[in-house]
């Protein structure tokens, strides 16, 4: 009789950034959807999340993949809540986003890949040569020997998870990369982004790779690394109009430090006013800048202000849920009509 593998994966309590953890839960029987997934329970006191006196913390499913990486298995993203089943964790910033079905969010990550603490591809000392041509560049001397091995066979895993990835590229840095991916509902796309991570990151350990999402691993003339948000609300989409757009900046603009907070450490060293960022004190709007902190594209503009717009400010290492979680917290605040 054949055995099939759920991977129940969750965030851990560490911060600012929490970490991926994930155990094997062995079932008799093949899960279908959501619903064949039960609650299971864990040590919170070995992941920051409860004291050792009172450790049990519950795993709450809340998302579903086929795993292409192992025989019969399936991955089952899951929310931490206290021992009643009911309560959602401290931890636990999935459940502070706004429930909207009509919101669409897509999420552009990048990240550097790390062998013996050095990019993939940079020289043993020193730096490669400066910036230019490594933007979707191709060519050993561009991306090195198992980057795009290792890229390429992750958007795989990813497609056969049913993450709907919308495009990979090489980025401006040597041995920066970036996936992007799109989904509609307030929390999809933020399961689908930790998802991504965790199948990124088991991955490179095959590779004997490390993944470094830190926004600005180098400092000096190297681009940092961001995870640019795009969203976009029913309203936004179908009603829009120049004065609500000037409204919905305002409320940004008024609330500069909390999206700051939200959207992942150390940014002040990538958000500086240069390689492509706007300063990290400073908040503007531009039509196609991607100097500025919102990012409005021709499109939105010439439709009447209706579409969507880009958050450049989220940073590589910012938790999905904190950064979608704000930005729908900030649009409520703006009147529709």
């Amino acid at each position: 009789m054949a055995k099939y593998k759920l991977e129940y994966v969750w965030l851990d309590g560490y911060t600012p950034v929490p970490n991926l953890r994930g155990k094997t839960r062995v079932a008799s029987e093949e899960p279908k959807s959501l619903e064949d997934c039960p609650m299971w329970g864990f040590d919170g006191s070995s992941t920051q999340q409860a004291d050792g006196s009172n450790s049990d913390c519950m795993l709450k499913p809340v998302a579903f993949y086929p795993d292409g990486g192992r025989a019969n298995a399936f991955i089952v993203m899951c929310e931490v809540m206290m021992p009643d089943e009911v309560t959602p964790h401290p931890s636990n910033f999935r459940a502070t986003i706004i429930d909207d079905e009509d919101a669409w969010f897509g999420l552009e990550q990048e990240y550097f890949l790390f062998h013996n603490k050095r990019p993939l591809g940079w020289p043993t000392d020193g730096f490669p040569d400066p910036q230019g041509e490594y933007y979707t560049g191709v060519g050993f001397a561009n991306v090195g020997d198992i980057a795009r091995e290792i890229v390429d066979e992750h958007l795989d895993l990813c497609l056969a998870a049913g993450i709907n990835h919308e495009g990979i590229n090489a980025e401006v840095a040597k041995g920066q990369w970036e996936f992007q991916i799109f989904s509609k509902g307030s929390k999809n796309c933020a399961d689908d982004m930790w998802i991504a991570r965790y199948l990124l990151l088991r991955l490179c350990e095959r590779y004997q790779v490390d993944v470094e999402w830190h926004c600005k691993p180098f400092l000096g003339d190297w681009n940092g690394s961001g995870m640019h948000c795009n969203f976009s609300t029913k309203h936004l989409r179908e009603v829009g109009g120049k004065d609500y757009f000037m409204k919905l900046m305002d409320a940004f603009e008024n609330n500069i430090e909390e999206h700051i907070a939200a959207y992942g450490p150390d940014n002040q060293l990538r958000l500086t006013g240069l390689h492509e960022t706007q300063s990290i004190d400073k908040f503007s709007w531009g039509i196609a800048d991607r100097g500025a902190s919102i990012r409005v594209p021709h499109s939105f503009v010439n439709n009447d202000y209706k579409g969507y717009l880009e958050d450049r400010r989220p940073n590589s290492q910012g938790d999905p849920y904190q950064i979608c979680s704000r930005v729908l917290k900030t649009i409520s605040e703006v009147p529709t009509s």
